[in-house]
């Protein structure tokens, strides 16, 4: 069972330079549509918000990058702390200095997998879904923007482009699996009860 509890503390966190390094990512799914928007990613995906522990802002999970860590492993357990969710890394966005030039800022694309339906902050903090233009608006500093251009960017290259196709043809070949076995099964039962009817008689 994993324990339902953030890491407290800056005894273990990195710095450079006396900046405070912080890693984070930007979580992602596609939406299920009939048709994604493949010349849109912005209309294909919707992203993950969290508010901040302080008050109502809106941010992307992100936190203190620790000694005995990867950047990639702080950021999974910062997802996993503040917003709840596990998923896969598709690539880095890049890095960005906090306004204050205190912090330096890494953030990954991180694909949604599997969505907590309890976490360690989740009563400090709440999470959200939603499109790329909402999240534009409500994230208030300018590199958390600039984070979402990249994730646009990566998702648009052909490679960000299969995983769309990918992820509907999956969400489709499920339905319908879905579907077909409900329709299978009604017409077996319907047949059961036709053959028990004519028993009867």
């Amino acid at each position: 069972m994993v324990a339902l509890v953030s890491r407290r503390g800056r005894t273990m966190q990195r710095y450079n330079s006396g900046c405070r390094l912080v890693a984070g990512c930007i979580p992602y799914r596609f939406r299920k549509t009939d048709k994604p928007s493949l010349g849109d990613i912005d209309q294909a995906i919707e992203v993950m918000v969290v508010s901040s522990q302080k008050g109502r802002e809106l941010m992307f999970p992100k936190g203190g990058w620790e000694l005995d860590e990867s950047m990639q492993a702080a950021a999974s357990r910062e997802a996993f702390e503040e917003a709840g969710v596990r998923g896969r890394f598709e690539g880095k966005l890049g890095k960005w200095p906090s306004k204050e030039q205190d912090k330096i800022h890494h953030m990954f694309a991180m694909r949604v997998t599997e969505l907590l339906p309890q976490w360690p902050e989740m009563n400090a903090r709440e999470r959200k879904w939603v499109s790329v233009g909402e999240a534009r608006e409500v994230c208030k500093h300018a590199w958390m923007r600039e984070a979402l251009d990249k994730l646009h960017e990566l998702l648009s290259t052909p490679s960000g482009q299969d995983n769309c196709s990918a992820q509907h043809a999956l969400t489709t070949l499920t339905e319908n699996s879905i579907l077909s076995c409900t329709s299978k099964l009604a017409g077996f039962n319907d047949s059961f009860i036709y053959q028990r009817n004519k028993a009867g008689k």
